[in-house]
């Protein structure tokens, strides 16, 4: 074998696991023995929360891991974001990284991607502008920056996370 992978779970805690929703009912350690395609719930990006460029991009990559069934559809639309997304950003290490994870996605390491997307947040909030105790005078007025986004909004062709489905469906009969 490989590499092995160990991920301990807490009481009622999920794990999206190939496309499974799997739940605990008490404090367990699941050794991973070969190479899945899993998600923790704590790591589960909510659509409502999915309000700045990156989060967008992060959702359609989740979607990848929770619904096998609708991956197709989801890498078109990272496909066709992440183009615009690296044009609109002028911080290099953003622009960088997410050539970077272009290229996991694309190797089939989408988890690793959502990791390298999950860091760049801090990043993002300060290209945005965002501050927590204030609007910025950006917002106030109502007008962005070249080669940034205000949070929430979308450049032309870029898609709204509410177009995928991140909570995977049952399949009757489907056992492993």
């Amino acid at each position: 074998m490989k590499n092995t992978l160990k991920i301990s779970l807490k009481p009622n805690e999920k794990i999206y696991l190939n496309g499974a929703v799997i739940t605990v009912d008490r404090k367990v350690t699941i050794e991973l023995l070969n190479d899945v395609q899993f998600l923790l719930e704590s790591h589960v990006l909510q659509i409502d929360d999915a309000s700045t460029p990156l989060r967008q991009l992060y959702f359609i990559l989740q979607v990848m891991l929770m619904n096998p069934t609708g991956a197709n559809d989801a890498y078109e639309m990272f496909r066709r974001s992440l183009p615009l997304m690296i044009a609109s950003f002028s911080d290099p290490e953003i622009s960088g990284t997410l050539k970077h994870i272009d290229r996991m996605v694309g190797e089939g390491h989408v988890y690793e991607a959502l990791k390298a997307i999950r860091g760049l947040y801090p990043l993002e909030s300060k290209a945005l502008g965002e501050n927590d105790d204030a609007p910025t005078r950006q917002s106030q007025a109502g007008q962005s920056q070249p080669g940034q986004h205000q949070a929430g909004q979308r450049q032309a062709g870029q898609a709204r996370p509410e177009q995928l489905r991140a909570e995977p469906r049952a399949r009757a009969g489907a056992a492993s």
